[in-house]
C-alpha cells in the first residue's frame, strides 16, 4: 500500500475555499478516476507546519494505480475547469506530489 500526498499552499484568506475546493473535487472527480472518497483524506497545517498548506492523501495500492487515476484525470473536462478555478486561491508554483509507501 502506498500515500499519495498532493500538497499546496493556500493564499492568505483562502486556505477555507481551498478545503472547500478539495472536498467537492473528492466527491464529484475522485469516484471518476477510480478512487474511493473514503480512501482519501484532507489535512492542514497546525503546528510545526505551514498554515497555509492544505495536503490531500491519496491511499493506493501501487504506482500502477497512481498512474491509471493521472491518466484518467487528464480525460476529465470538469478536472481542467476545477484546476482552473483553483489556481486564484493558491500560491503558484507550491502544488507537488509526495509518495510514500506504508510499512
Amino acid at each position: 500500500m502506498m500515500i499519495a500526498r498532493w500538497q499546496i499552499e493556500a493564499r492568505f484568506g483562502h486556505k477555507q475555499t481551498v478545503i472547500d475546493s478539495l472536498k467537492k473535487w473528492s466527491e464529484e472527480i475522485l469516484p471518476q478516476i477510480g478512487l474511493s472518497p473514503d480512501k482519501t483524506r484532507i489535512v492542514t497545517g497546525s503546528i510545526g507546519a505551514l498554515e497555509s498548506t492544505v495536503e490531500t492523501d491519496w491511499q493506493i495500492a501501487d504506482l500502477a494505480e497512481l498512474s491509471t487515476a493521472w491518466e484518467k484525470l487528464g480525460t476529465i473536462d470538469a478536472h481542467k475547469q476545477w484546476s482552473k478555478d483553483l489556481e486564484s486561491h493558491i500560491v503558484s508554483g507550491t502544488p507537488h506530489w509526495k509518495i510514500f509507501r506504508v510499512i
